[in-house]
């Protein structure tokens, strides 16, 4: 047992909650169809739908919430979506292909990211608006409209590096998107692709957390648009992107804890709490401590729609007014592209356990039936621990005040590297074989997208819960379709 654990609770809500109470159901699950297993809720994502539209009412703007599809693949998440009033944002072939068979319809779909032929006649044939990354892209797709004989494509004009602006904040530089410098250059390509292309707004996409870059990069694309409007164009749509973000953990005490001790192990004053001395990037120099923390702030404050509803109140850096009273002098629309935000309490990744042994220093080693990439946390610097499910017992939500166990959590490869989580897991129970270990929250981004076949395991196979009217029922993710929920499905 731990001395002094360091726990991270998951934050969990309805109907996530419900569906950890419902231990047998999961165990069934698991024994039916195999280890690792994803379960994913989609009457949960139309609820964070409905999160986001409602600060969209808070500042009576208008424009699109688009689904960043690349969090993930699933179905089901898409064909629920395809009922509300969202879109989709995709950014390959097989995904603007997904959205359609799911349901949605080519005004309801963008395209973003680099973009290769196939993606992008198809993208022009169907009619969905294209976020434009640089000149190249705009060449090839005007050839294709006027080599097949297509209508105008819609086109929003990706912008980066808004650091042109006299303010005191640094834009973080993209790879994605045409420098807000060279504007002028790409507006003067769209004008000689005019009966090809029809520019409605511009857009951006930040890597960062920062509200102050993000508001940066807003007052930019305003002053995008007049540029766009001083041509003679008709600009309407300001797409921001995504990377709201998800706060994981119940407990901001419990996560600066953990940094603040991660900290204190990097500089050697505690023994260390992860395998192999791991220190998520931070070091120790001559008693100085080096690097950064690389790990998501798995604790945050704000978070998803919020998140939104603070960057909207939030000040124009140089012309002063909240950044909501801009959009709405201009009449423009507002598009937002959350994909983790949006899959916020939308799943888990179950996995059964299959040994557990003591090591000589106290600690277990736990060794599941899955490997690191069924639940990339780590892959994705989210620490957590999951929720231990005992397979002849239900599960009951714990106040962390009682025994613990520490345990590494290792997978199922012949690899040394095959770490489902580098650190010490403070669990409350300790687990069994048999028992399954549930990963709460891996829908965004972790559930499938560093997924592979190695050693010829086979991928974690997906499926979708909803509550019918005798409790918890499961259709295989491409067999759900939004008719299977009660209208009610998400309550609890």
């Amino acid at each position: 047992m731990l001395a002094v654990p360091l726990f991270l609770d998951a934050k969990l809500e309805p109907p996530l909650t419900s569906l950890l109470a419902s231990s047998r159901f999961l165990h069934d699950l698991v024994d039916g169809l195999g280890s690792p297993l994803n379960v994913v809720l989609p009457d949960r994502i139309a609820e964070n739908v409905t999160r986001f539209r409602s600060v969209y009412h808070r500042h009576r703007l208008r424009g699109e919430i688009s689904f960043a599809h690349k969090a993930n693949r699933s179905s089901a998440l898409v064909r629920r979506l395809a009922t509300t009033d969202s879109a989709m944002d995709v950014a390959s072939l097989g995904e603007l292909q997904h959205a359609l068979a799911c349901g949605f319809t080519s005004d309801r779909i963008s395209a973003t990211g680099p973009k290769e032929p196939e993606f992008l006649w198809l993208a022009a044939r169907t009619g969905i608006t294209v976020n434009i990354e640089g000149q190249a892209e705009l060449h090839s797709l005007a050839a294709l409209v006027r080599h097949h004989a297509l209508p105008r494509v819609r086109v929003l004009l990706r912008l980066s590096d808004f650091s042109g602006t006299p303010v005191k904040v640094l834009s973080r530089r993209s790879r994605f998107g045409v420098p807000a410098s060279e504007l002028a250059v790409l507006l003067d390509a769209c004008e000689r692709h005019q009966e090809t292309v029809e520019v409605i707004g511009v857009s951006y996409h930040l890597d960062t957390t920062s509200i102050e870059e993000k508001a940066l990069a807003l007052e930019g694309c305003v002053r995008a648009m007049d540029a766009c409007r001083e041509r003679g164009m008709r600009p309407r749509v300001i797409d921001i992107g995504g990377g709201f973000g998800v706060s994981y953990l119940a407990d901001g005490a419990q996560w600066e804890r953990y940094t603040s001790q991660l900290t204190l192990a990097a500089m050697g004053r505690r023994e260390a709490l992860a395998w192999r001395n791991h220190t998520y990037g931070l070091s120790s120099e001559g008693g100085t401590l080096r690097g950064s923390l690389d790990l998501y702030p798995s604790h945050r404050p704000v978070a998803g729609a919020d998140y939104l509803d603070e960057l909207l109140r939030s000040p124009a850096p140089t012309l002063g007014r909240p950044l909501a009273t801009l959009l709405l002098e201009n009449l423009y629309d507002l598009c937002v592209e959350p994909g983790r935000a949006l899959l916020d309490q939308c799943g888990l990744t179950l996995a059964r356990v299959l040994e557990t042994r003591r090591e000589t220093d106290g600690t277990h080693s736990v060794r599941l039936a899955m490997n690191a990439d069924d639940c990339a946390l780590e892959e994705h610097g989210i620490l957590m621990d999951p929720v231990v499910l005992r397979r002849h017992k239900p599960w009951e939500a714990t106040d962390g005040s009682g025994d613990s166990f520490g345990v590494h959590l290792f997978g199922n490869l012949c690899l040394e590297s095959d770490l489902i989580t580098r650190r010490l897991v403070s669990l409350p129970l300790l687990p069994a074989p048999g028992d399954l270990l549930a990963f709460p929250n891996t829908a965004g981004y972790c559930m499938d997208f560093n997924a592979h076949h190695a050693q010829r395991r086979p991928l974690a196979r997906k499926v979708a819960a909803f509550r019918g009217p005798d409790g918890w029922q499961w259709r295989l993710d491409d067999q759900y379709w939004p008719l299977h929920s009660a209208e009610d499905a998400h309550e609890v």
